[in-house]
Formats: structure tokens, sequence, C-alpha cells
């Protein structure tokens, strides 16, 4: 099986969801994750996230980002770890962590630490805060990035309390970024012989993310609130509405789409009625927009319109998790793996978003530990050798 990093191997010192997540998506696409455990404090702190566990240190947390990886236990605070740390960057690509800022550097993470055992090795780096700065020592978490970056101001009902996003949404995408950097670094890396370090951090993503919301008011001095029914701050109808059996979400995001929307709802004077006429005219109407919507609309169940209008109207259900899953659409994308475990059988899971033309390797999470002796020997150590860490509490 030939997948697009098979070849490339990356030690990767991470724990809870950030960074496992980063290095999952390189796992799903061939690379070796080395994932280095402090077994002392009983690896990956993801391992202790309930409230559900397939059996002990084997949370559901854990197995969501954690697919395709090998475990290697090393307690990289002790002296004697650090040439087993060197020996496995001399056969590496690159080293990745998601460190509270100030440690890459005192644990010898860093291209300056690193590089004598490899020039060519990537160091990449994703903190709360960045490795320079006032916050390097601080830790720090999604949930704190949304509020501070003004996620919490522009999500929910106008009169409801500020809302953070239901998923931790600045994780993912900081680990989706770090994935992104760390394979840019290593492209160079390749055509030099040279590597380096490259950082991310949560705050400078959630930040980046404010795009064209940051864009508004950067030069015009807009500062965007929240609207009515999640609804899109210029463009409309692009909202949740009322149907006969709940809601719908539409999103008329360029004109063509309103008026097929019109034709289906059996409403062709909306196309040239002057409230309703071009994005303009409805931003302005949007409220009368939104009755006459709700009004046509509650004629027929959600299903009933989503047969009439997909593939013409960009439309959608409003689907709690379980209907998300149960989706015959993710059926049909194959959008479910099951990952075999030698102790719980296929642990299911969703599959990684990039597709390529081979199947995608589908080992559930590692057990604490499972590789350490494996990559050892690999390395050429002896048993004796082997034993000789083991007793020094170097390794379990």
């Amino acid at each position: 099986m030939s997948l697009p990093l098979s070849g490339v191997r990356i030690v990767a010192v991470e724990q809870y969801g950030a960074g496992p997540f980063a290095t999952q998506h390189l796992a799903d696409l061939g690379a070796e994750i080395i994932k280095i455990e402090n077994f002392r404090e009983g690896g990956d702190v993801g391992r202790l996230v309930g409230p559900h566990f397939f059996g002990e240190g084997d949370s559901h947390f854990f197995e969501a980002f954690n697919r395709n990886k090998s475990s290697f236990t090393l307690d990289l605070k002790k002296p004697e770890a650090r040439q087993v740390l060197l020996d496995l960057v001399k056969t590496s690509d690159a080293v990745f962590n998601n460190l509270r800022g100030d440690l890459p550097a005192k644990l010898g993470l860093t291209y300056e630490s690193l590089s004598e055992a490899n020039p060519a090795i990537v160091c990449a780096h994703l903190s709360a805060y960045g490795r320079t700065g006032s916050r390097a020592s601080w830790p720090g978490y999604d949930y704190l990035m949304q509020a501070e970056a003004g996620y919490l101001s522009v999500t929910g009902e106008p009169d409801s309390p500020p809302a953070r996003f239901g998923l931790s949404i600045i994780d993912l995408m900081t680990g989706t970024t770090a994935a992104m950097a760390l394979l840019a670094a290593l492209v160079e890396s390749r055509a030099t012989g040279i590597g380096r370090d490259i950082d991310t951090s949560l705050f400078d993503v959630a930040l980046h993310n404010l795009a064209y919301v940051a864009t508004w008011y950067l030069n015009g001095d807009v500062v965007t609130g929240r609207d009515r029914r999640s609804a899109h701050p210029s463009l409309t109808p692009s909202q949740l509405y009322k149907t006969k059996d709940g809601w719908i979400f539409l999103m008329c995001n360029k004109e063509k789409f309103w008026s097929v929307l019109a034709e289906v709802l059996d409403k062709p004077s909306w196309v040239t009625d002057p409230r309703f006429c071009n994005f303009k005219a409805r931003l302005a109407n949007r409220d009368v927009l939104e009755q006459e919507l709700d009004a046509a609309l509650s004629a027929a169940t959600t299903d009933e319109w989503l047969k009439r209008l997909g593939g013409r109207v960009p439309a959608a259900p409003v689907n709690d998790v379980r209907q998300a899953l149960d989706n015959p659409f993710v059926a049909e994308r194959e959008g479910v793996v099951s990952a075999s475990h030698p102790r719980f059988g296929g642990i299911r899971g969703v599959a990684a978003p990039v597709r390529v033309n081979e199947p995608l390797p589908k080992r559930a999470a590692p057990e604490l530990g499972q590789d350490t002796d494996r990559l050892l020997a690999e390395l050429g150590y002896d048993a004796g050798r082997i034993a000789a860490l083991r007793e020094q509490a170097v390794v379990q």
C-alpha cells in the first residue's frame, strides 16, 4: 500500500486534543507517528478523559484522536532519555509537540537542540499562546480562545448569554493548521536538507479564523454581533426557517438560488418585489422575509422540502449527533470506519476527511507503551540495554 505520507516518520510529544488531532491527520495518510507518552502520568491525559471508556486507560476521547499511531513510553525528564530521543530523531523527519510555550526549549525539542543529531529535522510546535512573548508560559485551552477572540459575541441568539461553539473548534482547527505547517516545513527540508522550527498556537488560529469579520472591523470599524436564528451577517436568506415539523437551514448565497427558491415555493413575484429583489433589499427587509418564508415553508415537513430543494437550493436539515452520523449520505461516503483494536475489537470512528485512491490504515489507538520494545530494537538497542532503561525508569 502506497500512501501520500508513507515513509515519513514523526516523533510526537503530544497529549489531549489539538496535538493528537494534528498527527492523526498525518497518520491517516500513512505517516508513522511515534507517540511519546510519560508513563509516570498514565500516558496521554486523553486516556483518562471520561465519561466514556472502552477499558482502563482507553477512553472514547483518546480513541478519537490517536488512530494509526505507535506508543513509546519515555520519561523525557530523565537524563538517560536524552540519548534515546536523539537516536529517534536521527531516524525521523519531524518532531512535533503541543506543549506549553516555554517547555519545548526546556525539554530540548527545538531545532537548535536537535539539529546536531539530524540537520534536516523539522520541529513543529503547537502551543496555547506561542513560544515567545509575555504569555509563553501560560497554559491555555480552546474555550478560553473562543472567549478572548470574540467568538462568544457572535454565537447564539442576540438576547441570550454569550455562547461558545458546541465543539472544540479551535483545538480542531489548530491541529489541522499545525499538520499543514509541519508538511510545509518538511517540503523545504527535503529540498534543502535543512530543517527548522515552525510554530502555531491556539490563540493565533482563533484570531486568524475571524477572517472577513476582522477585515470589516479593521477597515470599516464594523463590529459584527449576533443575529437571530444563526443568520449570516450580510446575506439573506441564509439562516434557520420553520417548517411543518421543525427547522431547515437555507443559504441563498448567490442570487440565482433566490430565484429558484421563489419558483419552488410558488412565489415568483418575490424575484421582482422591491423588498426582496437583491441582497441589499433582502437584508434591509430581513424580518419581513423571515415571516414570509416561515409561512411558506410551514406548509410541508423538512424532509419534504429537502426532496424538492436538494441540488437546486443549498439547504440542510438540523440534525442532532445521532441523526448526523446515521445519515444515509454518510454511509454512502463511507464516513464512519471501524478500526481494529486487540482488546476491544472494532472501534468505530469518523473517517479521515482526505480521500486517496488507496485504502487508508484503520488501526485503533495504541495501548500505552505497546511499541516501546519494538522501536528500541529497531534503533539497535539489545535486550540488556532495554532492560537497563526499564530498571532506570526511563521507559516502561
